[in-house]
């Protein structure tokens, strides 16, 4: 009976491996399908580099994909210390590939942040710049009128001088 009992034990734990793998590989799967769209990172519609910002925040936006790798490797990594996979390494694979794609699409997400916050201050200082040397320029055009006004009743009173 105790062979019967170990031939049964290891059919159940095949089973639970395979159980085990194909929900590592679901969740994996889901993750995956809540990834951006490669073309929707790409291109945008906007009429300004802050609407093309706001508009890559939020196709950077990942939803469930970080909680569905959780449970991937939550999963992978009992079957693992379980030593219940044929082929650890090709699934490690994937969990470390899809756990490297959240990394990068979280740093872009970061960098668009920042630049979001940076290019409003960004132009709000060059306008700053710009409305101060327009001021400047019509101080000096100013003066200028002023001189060439006093220098216009200066040569009509010295023409008024050389009549009498």
């Amino acid at each position: 009976m105790s062979s019967q009992s170990t031939l049964a034990d290891d059919d159940l734990f095949g089973e639970a491996a395979a159980e085990m793998r194909e929900e590592v590989e679901g969740h994996l799967a889901d993750a995956r399908a809540e990834l951006p769209d490669a073309d929707a990172v790409w291109e945008t519609e906007a009429d300004n580099v802050l609407g093309v910002l706001n508009a890559l925040r939020s196709t950077l936006d990942a939803g469930e994909a970080e909680a569905h790798l959780r449970q991937a490797k939550k999963t992978f990594i009992v079957g693992q210390r379980a030593d219940a996979f044929d082929d650890p390494e090709e699934l490690e694979s994937q969990v470390e590939g899809v756990e490297e794609l959240l990394g990068a699409i979280e740093d872009a997400e970061e960098l668009v942040g920042d630049l979001t916050g940076t290019m409003p201050q960004l132009r709000s200082r060059l306008q700053d710049l710009s409305d101060g040397e327009q001021a400047s320029e019509a101080e000096a055009d100013s003066g200028e009128a002023d001189s060439s006004a006093e220098d216009a009743d200066a040569d009509a009173d010295g023409d008024a001088d050389a009549d009498d």
